[in-house]
């Protein structure tokens, strides 16, 4: 079961979480105020209910991972989120990153491959606060081709190469953020669509993330 009250402990743990973001380099004031509105321990079992506010990543079911907080603010703070972005996410997982862009005030539309997370987003608590987020079950390899163009594209798994149908379904002049290799660290790039359909790449700091599977789960 998950602990869905916020105490002033959690927002103080919160607050000081920011502090440890920004020592580590965050920057983005806008990024940090989001993850400081939102309850990380609501997307966890409340076994962590503790150590929810340390900047480390937990399991959730399915093999998957709620991402480092670090991480999270850092492909946040990348994707240079603007006012009304209409933002595509592949992996929605526990949903955490998608309501830090959700508390931004963007349209967000996630993808998740795996039933069994997919179903837990019917019971999402903050369905309501964030009608700007939308779910869907499906391939992030495919993206979402009717609602295309994107804005933005994250990607919150470790892809092996850059999906071609995502960069299509980019707007000219929008961005994407993958982290990219199949070996045990990906490097993070930001891949930004130019005029012409070619793609300009920027290479950042290696993370770890799970791998980015095709087709569905389940």
């Amino acid at each position: 079961m998950r602990n869905y009250e916020d105490t002033y402990r959690h927002k103080g743990l919160r607050k000081k979480l920011m502090d440890v973001l920004r020592d580590k380099g965050i920057t983005d004031e806008t990024v940090l105020a989001a993850m400081n509105q939102i309850p990380r321990h609501f997307f966890l079992d409340s076994a962590f209910d503790e150590i929810a506010y340390e900047d480390r990543a937990f399991p959730i079911s399915e093999g998957q991972t709620i991402s480092q907080p670090y991480t999270v603010a850092y492909q946040t703070q990348l994707l240079q989120v603007k006012p009304f972005d209409k933002i595509l996410e592949i992996g929605t997982g526990s949903i955490y990153q998608a309501t830090v862009l959700a508390e931004m005030g963007v349209k967000v539309l996630t993808i998740e491959r795996q039933k069994v997370l997919f179903e837990k987003t019917k019971t999402y608590i903050f369905k309501s606060k964030y009608p700007n987020l939308k779910f869907f079950f499906g391939d992030g390899y495919e993206g979402l081709p009717t609602y295309a163009p994107f804005d933005k594209v994250i990607i919150t798994a470790a892809a092996p190469a850059i999906p071609p149908k995502l960069i299509d379904q980019l707007k000219a002049g929008g961005k994407m953020i993958i982290p990219v290799n199949e070996g045990e660290h990906q490097r993070m790039l930001r891949i930004t669509k130019n005029a012409d359909g070619s793609t300009s790449e920027e290479a950042f700091d290696n993370f770890s993330f799970v791998p980015m599977l095709k087709g569905k789960q389940g």
